[in-house]
């Protein structure tokens, strides 16, 4: 959870993402842009993240404020987990893990007492600059989204 210390500038990236559409990071319209990294679809945490996450949209939406969400699972796993939830923002699809290396989320976590590779579950808050205005790493579920909203909704 900690601010970035100089507001580093995030590498342009463009990425496959639902609706058959191409994320672009550059040239966002929004003042910011949430881009929230988590392991997979379909799973408690991370149906219950994005779930929090789609019932505050309109007022992240209200905050010039754009949602997406990221993880290495494929598009027809994205389009089902968005149609599934009713999710009113995209899905990014990052197999290879371009865009998850590009912000160092990938680590080595325990899971029912073996090592594996996975997505740490993270957030991060780009300005219309293409600067990093935020982050936070190893996310709880709970009253994240919540946090999230406060710092954009606090921003001058």
């Amino acid at each position: 959870m900690a601010d970035s210390p100089s507001a580093a500038s995030v590498e342009n990236f463009s990425a496959a993402m639902t609706g058959d559409q191409t994320f672009q990071l550059g040239g966002r319209p929004a003042k910011y842009t949430v881009l929230y990294f988590y392991p997979k679809d379909n799973t408690p945490g991370c149906t219950t993240e994005s779930i929090a996450f789609r019932e505050k949209h309109d007022e992240f939406l209200a905050a010039n404020t754009e949602i997406y969400g990221i993880s290495r699972d494929s598009m027809r796993s994205h389009e089902g987990f968005k149609s599934k939830l009713g999710l009113p923002f995209e899905l990014i699809s990052d197999p290879e893990e371009l865009v998850c290396n590009q912000f160092g989320v990938m680590k080595m976590k325990n899971m029912y007492g073996k090592q594996v590779r996975g997505v740490e579950r993270s957030t991060f808050v780009v300005d219309a600059q293409g600067r990093l205005v935020k982050e936070w790493r190893g996310v709880k579920v709970a009253d994240h989204v919540d946090e999230v909203l406060e710092f954009v909704k606090s921003q001058p």
